[in-house]
């Protein structure tokens, strides 16, 4: 990436950073509709309107946030932040387009923990959550055209989406999944790599210990670990989220994942930002940020690792094997955990008939997201009217 549109050796540091920050914090508080909305906005600023980066260096940067665990538009902002204004650059980037929906996210988890059980938020949510459904499932089918595009890979998904149903360990799936898709797209070098899958899947077996008592450490550690592992969409987060913090520790019900869902949808930036959600619900104001930390952490660690080595991950055979076995692996997940909040979402004829109405209008007209959730959300408030 050696293009002069990088260049910023005429312009103060500080006022570099202060640009990277205002930026991001200005895309943070206006960036709706999922990470593709993301990457199309940042596209606009960065590229149309500021030139910080030419087409090439944002398409490099794009591949480059789908061969690293995380949030692709988060890893997006740190990566241009590191080549505009540097390491600090690559703080002021990634917090700057965290910071808003984390405080917005905050705020909401204050209100539901205050008015959550009230008759009239019941409804509101009754009408949000067969649009969630219908918002996941069409991610699901966008994203699987694009990933599943051979046997392997549809083999992968597959496979993936019946052993999380039977339930499975996610990472172990995650890593062992992916893993073996890459050794098949390689198989001429397996005696060189065979031995690779042993630690992965002890590392997935050995953070699947059983349920705890709630401790703000074990919040921040297990956000920690969601948030080094997790491939593929935000929406993958969920079928992580639902393992760990409803399955496995017994912390959530599926009913508040789903409303940790659905908050994440109607806010900007990151939808990652569910975890702040959770961690407010379980450990107050503490909490969320402690789970806002940890499970963005991780994508700053890999950026800085990673942005240098970009030139050479685009061009290697076993980089482009293992996204594709992530990206599969992750979408089996998606499909498993989709299901299962399908089974509490849809409860009579007015969710699966509002459900029904969202996928109609996502697929065939593209209505925005925003737009589908505060639909529902009027749908909700007015059969409580009704009845």
């Amino acid at each position: 990436m050696n293009s002069t549109s990088t260049s910023t050796s005429t312009e103060p540091l500080a006022g570099r950073l202060r640009d990277v920050f205002l930026v991001f914090l200005k895309l943070g508080l206006t960036a709706f509709g999922g990470p593709a909305a993301h990457v199309g906005l940042f596209h606009d600023e960065i590229v149309r309107r500021r030139r910080w980066l030419n087409d090439q260096e944002f398409l490099d940067l794009l591949g480059a946030t789908n061969l690293i665990p995380g949030p692709n538009s988060t890893e997006m902002a740190i990566h241009v932040g590191r080549l505009r204004a540097g390491w600090l650059g690559l703080i002021a980037g990634g917090v700057g387009f965290i910071l808003p929906a984390m405080l917005l996210v905050m705020a909401l988890a204050a209100a539901y923990v205050r008015f959550g059980a009230t008759p009239q938020v019941n409804w509101l949510l009754l009408g949000i959550k067969p649009v969630i459904i219908a918002i996941i499932a069409q991610a699901l089918w966008a994203l699987g055209q694009k990933a599943l595009t051979d046997r392997v890979t549809m083999a992968a998904a597959g496979l993936a989406l019946a052993l999380a149903l039977v339930g499975v360990n996610e990472l172990a799936l995650l890593f062992g999944i992916t893993l073996a898709v890459m050794l098949i797209r390689n198989w001429r070098f397996w005696p060189r790599a065979a031995g690779a899958l042993a630690l992965p899947w002890g590392l997935s077996w050995m953070v699947a210990a059983g349920a705890a008592p709630f401790t703000l450490a074990r919040l921040f550690l297990t956000f920690l670990k969601i948030g080094s592992v997790l491939y593929g969409s935000g929406y993958v987060l969920f079928a992580f989220v639902r393992a760990d913090f409803v399955l496995r520790l017994g912390w959530l019900s599926d009913r508040q994942l789903i409303d940790a869902i659905a908050v994440g949808q109607v806010t900007p930036g990151p939808l990652f930002t569910t975890a702040t959600f959770i961690g407010y619900l379980l450990g107050g104001a503490v909490g969320a940020v402690l789970a806002t930390v940890g499970i963005f952490l991780p994508a700053f660690i890999f950026v800085a690792i990673s942005g240098p080595l970009i030139p050479r991950l685009r061009t290697s055979p076993w980089a482009g094997a293992l996204l594709d076995g992530a990206n599969a692996a992750s979408l089996g997940l998606m499909a498993a955990v989709t299901w299962q909040l399908a089974r509490a979402a849809f409860s009579d004829w007015f969710t699966v008939g509002l459900g029904l109405l969202s996928a109609l209008l996502l697929l065939r007209f593209r209505i925005p997201t925003t737009w589908l959730l505060l639909g529902g959300a009027a749908a909700g408030l007015g059969m409580m009217l009704a009845r």
